[in-house]
């Protein structure tokens, strides 16, 4: 029996963030202005997530429900730290736009925390457990930009096709314990050791289509463009990078744990989706003007890559997986960090047309979202190259060949688009100035201002020089402040800080008539 020590420091992570989720919740509660405590305290969470996550003792706890070994404290640590810049950037993006809310670092939290489960699951109910615990924060996260049509419209897209996805995964969960006997990994392996039956391959089928869903491989990818572009930009750089990873490695994990004998069954299964996401995500994106339905297309190749180097199976192949799925997260992420920086009149950059000419006006961002760009394309010396470098690897010593010729093929086909956009941020014309970075100081009042000045924004335009309310309650109508001021200087004088003059009363003619001492000069 395991002794409770042990169980405690192996779920350390996972009751941290738990705990952390819960008390960030009671304190945005009580305290809902207190948006950067909240933040901060949930960045702190997932980096000392992270740590427990390096120093915690491998093994196995909950009857193999959670098991800890060196693949999944390195997704998870990953994970963790893509968490913790997905709520930097968010709760900075949002706050600019005055739709900063307390929630975001939570539901960001709780994402993580059903993506930590999923790296260490050793069963298929704590696989379905943390699969629906992730997948309902990111239904919120899609919609979480308030009064947005699109961003609604994403996040209903993500719920429905996200619930069918579900239904699909758990007929595949209920004919594999039906047929094996057994919902843990370990008994799984042990049922199908001797040859695999029809019904157990049917419901690894299902299950594989239903966690292809969750990674947007072809053809279940139908829901990753829509949901891209009306999501936030913030959240599109999360959902692209750390979900994808830890989808992938549950994927691995299913696969070379429990259904390990069944090798050539299922990898016929991942070579047809992985071809079909090259290709679809290859060609689909030369048509595309919105850079975030591209990177969308760009990462259902990029799953396909992934996939090829799954497919190879053993160790070779899921060490190829995790190395080129770790590079992709931090390229998307890098990508979006830029873009999110990235305005114009107060509107986030989401065209082409939109970085056209950044180079001239933003040289550091055009630089840093280039380099992510030909690194997502593989081209060198850039970290992308290894990652497919190490896939390709994988698949020629596994025996799959064609299909990494097919997948290279693919990814020159990609750099149609890869190129393209380095070509509009360096070559093209700028259709206007972009907005200044936050963290730049406001102008001086007397200095000129440009018309892209964010002083010139429609959405709010100060006065130099606004005129103080009056000190008095009785007047209430601002458009009368000069008349009022006259009239209270000349019946308050005491107020004006000096000495009243007399006025000087106009003569009237008299007309021989003397109502009292007259002026001088006057005839007498």
């Amino acid at each position: 029996m395991t002794p409770p020590a042990h169980l405690i420091a192996l779920a350390a992570p996972q009751l941290l963030l738990a705990g952390a989720s819960l008390g960030l919740l009671m304190v945005g509660a009580f305290r809902p202005r207190a948006l950067n405590l909240v933040a901060g305290l949930g960045v702190a969470s997932l980096a000392a997530a992270a740590g427990l996550a390096l120093i915690g003792p491998p093994g196995q706890a909950f009857a193999s429900d959670l098991v800890a070994d060196r693949g999944a404290v390195f997704a998870e640590i990953v994970i963790y730290l893509a968490s913790a810049a997905a709520i930097v950037l968010g709760q900075a993006w949002f706050a600019r736009r005055g739709q900063a809310r307390f929630e975001f670092p939570i539901l960001i939290l709780i994402a993580a925390l059903g993506m930590g489960m999923m790296c260490r699951a050793g069963d298929l109910l704590s696989l379905f457990v943390a699969i629906e615990l992730q997948s309902l924060s990111l239904y919120v996260l899609a919609a979480f930009e308030k009064g947005d049509g699109k961003s609604a419209e994403a996040g209903l897209k993500y719920f429905v096709l996200g619930a069918l996805s579900t239904g699909i995964m758990l007929y595949g969960i209920s004919l594999i314990y039906g047929f094996a006997g057994s919902t843990r990994f370990d008994q799984i392996a042990a049922a199908v050791a001797h040859g695999a039956s029809g019904g157990v391959l049917v419901g690894l089928v299902f299950l594989i289509c239903g966690l292809g869903f969750k990674v947007s491989a072809a053809p279940f990818h139908m829901w990753t463009p829509d949901v891209y572009e009306g999501a936030p930009t913030p959240v599109v750089g999360f959902f692209a990078g750390a979900p994808k990873l830890a989808a992938m490695v549950l994927l691995a994990r299913v696969l070379t744990e429990s259904f390990g004998p069944a090798l050539a069954q299922w990898r016929q299964v991942l070579v047809v989706m992985a071809i079909l996401s090259v290709a679809v995500g290859a060609l689909a994106g030369l048509r595309q003007s919105n850079l975030k339905r591209l990177w969308a297309y760009s990462s259902i190749a990029s799953i396909g890559y992934a996939l090829i180097g799954l497919a190879a199976g053993g160790a070779e192949g899921v060490q190829a997986m995790l190395v080129y799925m770790t590079l992709y997260v931090i390229d998307v992420t890098g990508f979006f960090a830029c873009l999110a920086a990235l305005a114009r009149e107060g509107r986030p950059l989401e065209r082409f047309s939109d970085v056209a000419g950044l180079v001239r006006e933003r040289p550091g961002l055009a630089v840093a979202m280039t380099v992510f760009a030909l690194s997502g394309l593989g081209l060198p010396p850039f970290s992308g190259l290894w990652g497919k470098f190490y896939v390709f690897k994988a698949a020629i010593s596994a025996g799959l060949a064609p299909a990494a010729v097919i997948a290279l093929i693919g990814s020159v086909i990609a750099a149609y688009y890869y190129l393209r956009l380095v070509k509009v941020m360096w070559f093209d014309a700028s259709e206007g100035a972009v907005d200044p970075p936050p963290w730049r100081p406001r102008a001086s009042p007397t200095a000129p201002r440009s018309s892209s000045s964010r002083w010139s924004s429609s959405r709010w335009r100060p006065s130099i020089r606004r005129p103080a309310p009056p000190p008095w309650p009785w007047c209430a109508d601002k458009r009368s402040h000069a008349s009022d001021e006259r009239t209270r200087l000349e019946t308050h004088p005491s107020r004006t800080g000096r000495r009243r003059q007399p006025r000087r009363r106009r003569r009237r003619p008299s007309h021989g008539r003397r109502d009292g001492p007259g002026l001088p000069g006057d005839r007498q």
